[in-house]
């Protein structure tokens, strides 16, 4: 039977690469943007507190209080980080609990002899706002590297109190393969370190308890969606930046496929498909350089949603993903999305982001 020409016209559109579907643009003036902090110094991440004021990460290694007055100061006693290349002091998140506990996790890269690996810290915020006690690198990466390199680094609670950690191949490309190496993983560990008795690879002599799932590049972005599931969103090589859905004890195919090319123009492994391995939910190519990201709850805009939010450091936009199979459907555009690293929900539904090219944060609201 012939195909009508809108099944014609589907086939088409699932064989074009993600990037030249069209999208939506959403300039920045049709929404209500406001800054609401700036000169920060490379800022990397943001964590919203109960009372409206928040965190903000330096890469340099500096974390800092901002009241819902705007008064900043500057928190102590925060781990001493290795501020090479990409890293430094990286993620915050605040606990679930932290009304009762007052725990902040931070991820950092942390000096490993000569060289340096990705780590996650706890400790509690002093009632003033003004330093970080009982701080305690919970968990490290086995193995650091130098180079500066892919780092990862977001840290997401999970519903049942876990926490995931997502880890960069640090450059070293088939060490994403190595079950015995932390390398291009997503962990996860409890709140104080231990490892869940359900992680996939628990009782595995050959792959390292903490491990939960593998074959990533660079996952800069981490999220959970509205049914508690985590989703990744990775720095792809030359293209092939992707988001991943993330599944327990999944291989996710770096750097045997990819939807990308080395930057000299190579083929990476054995191209976009290997049996086993995962495929993106979505992708981009050209690279986008993505970053932070949410799930986004609609409690301000229903219209958004469950749809994914994703900071693009490269082509300064935010980038608006929907639908399954996921599509980009739009681009929220504008001077303050200049390099945008972080993209978190507020309590009260409005979407905050960081730009590093204006060393500033913003919230956005819809306008009027």
């Amino acid at each position: 039977m012939p195909r009508s020409p809108s099944v014609l016209l589907g086939l088409c559109l699932a064989a074009l690469p993600a990037w030249v579907l069209a999208q939506e643009v959403i300039p920045t003036s049709d929404l209500g943007v406001e800054m609401v902090a700036d000169g920060f110094d490379e800022p990397w991440a943001v964590a919203l507190l109960p009372d409206g004021g928040f965190l903000v990460t330096e890469r340099e290694g500096t974390l800092w209080h901002v009241g819902a007055d705007g008064t900043r100061t500057e928190v102590k006693g925060v781990p001493r980080v290795r501020a090479t290349g990409q890293g430094g002091l990286l993620d915050v998140v605040v606990a679930r609990d932290f009304e009762s506990s007052r725990r902040v996790f931070l991820t950092y890269a942390k000096r490993q002899r000569f060289n340096e690996g990705t780590a996650l810290a706890v400790g509690t915020l002093s009632r003033g706002n003004d330093r970080l006690s009982e701080v305690d690198t919970i968990w490290e990466m086995k193995r650091g590297s130098g180079g500066g390199f892919h780092f990862g680094s977001r840290v997401v609670e999970a519903p049942d109190g876990s926490l995931f950690v997502t880890v960069g191949d640090r450059g070293d490309r088939p060490s994403a393969q190595d079950l015995g190496r932390h390398n291009g993983s997503v962990v996860r560990v409890n709140r104080d370190g231990t490892v869940p008795s359900d992680n996939p690879f628990v009782g595995d002599a050959s792959a390292l308890d903490e491990i939960w799932s593998y074959g990533h590049r660079n996952p800069q972005g981490a999220a959970l969606d509205l049914d508690g599931n985590l989703l990744t969103v990775e720095h792809g090589a030359k293209g092939g930046d992707e988001v991943n859905r993330i599944r327990k004890g999944a291989n996710y195919g770096w750097p045997v496929i990819s939807y990308g090319v080395h930057y000299n123009g190579d083929k990476i492994g054995v191209g976009t498909a290997q049996e086993g391995m995962e495929q993106p939910a979505y992708y981009w190519d050209p690279s986008m350089a993505p970053s932070g990201m949410i799930v986004y709850s609609g409690a301000q805009w229903p219209d958004w949603r469950g749809d994914v939010f994703i900071g693009s450091l490269k082509f300064d936009y935010i980038s608006v993903l929907d639908g399954d199979p996921m599509a980009e459907v739009a681009q929220i555009k504008g001077p303050e999305t200049d390099r945008v690293r972080d993209v978190r929900e507020a309590p009260d539904g409005s979407i905050w982001f960081i730009s590093v090219g204006n060393g500033a944060i913003y919230r956005m609201t819809p306008k009027g």
